[in-house]
């Protein structure tokens, strides 16, 4: 009998160009000196969802995103995809899991929490002390915050004053409009901290585009800890 298939799904499109950093950030994790060393992945850049940061925070046509991400995992899962693993390309989104999980239950087994992987990697990486950066949905709702502090990680949030910078820092990436200027703004919300949690997925590009490896903080991004996850489950999935 046939082992079933190893395949990821990504609900993606919030925004376009965190997807495809995704993308980018899946080759260079699942290495092969072949294309079929790689597992399946599926791509849904469902780019006509509502905003996730309104919906959470002014509850506006949360239920009509809720019908969206549910359509495109159900999709994932039972159409043509059959995906085992699944990941919402997108911090915020992940307000929303309970939501999702009413509808499709059997989908808690199969998502790959960004918030949860994160935590325990910083956990077991003794992380004492971190600052979140990410968007208002995500410093609002505490939804990093309050998994940290329950694993005894201390954590910092931004200023509200420092909002208006951060959306700018998101939006200049969601439209491909990143100029130098924007590394002023971009640097200013990190410096002096000694470990930062790029909390929205647009804010990595960033950090690459100006080439800030040898920056004087730690930078953790949740995707690249969840793809490391999933390669980890994919290994052993091929000894089996």
């Amino acid at each position: 009998m046939k082992k079933e298939e190893f395949v990821i799904g990504v609900l993606g499109g919030m925004g376009t160009y965190a997807t495809i950093n995704f993308f980018e950030q899946y080759a260079n994790i699942f290495k092969g000196e072949k294309e079929w060393d790689r597992p399946r992945l599926i791509i849904d850049n469902r780019c006509t969802m509502p905003s996730r940061v309104r919906a959470y925070l002014y509850n506006e046509k949360k239920e009509e995103l809720i019908e969206e991400m549910v359509d495109s995992i159900r999709n994932m899962i039972q159409a043509g995809g059959r995906a085992t693993h699944i990941v919402l390309d997108c911090n915020t989104s992940h307000l929303f899991l309970e939501d999702i999980y009413k509808y499709i239950p059997e989908a808690k087994n199969m998502i790959i929490n960004l918030i949860d992987e994160t935590v325990q990697y910083l956990k077991k990486n003794l992380v004492r002390k971190i600052y979140i950066l990410g968007s208002e949905g995500t410093i609002e709702s505490g939804i990093y915050t309050h998994a940290l502090q329950n694993n005894g990680i201390e954590c910092i949030v931004p200023n509200t004053a420092d909002y208006s910078k951060i959306r700018k820092c998101i939006e200049a990436v969601k439209q491909n409009k990143i100029s130098d200027e924007l590394e002023v703004v971009f640097r200013s919300l990190i410096d002096g901290h000694e470990n930062v949690l790029l909390g929205c997925t647009e804010l990595p590009i960033l950090y690459n585009h100006f080439e800030m490896f040898n920056y004087n903080a730690v930078i953790y991004d949740p995707v690249i800890i969840a793809l490391n996850t999933i390669r980890n489950e994919y290994l052993n999935y091929k000894k089996e």
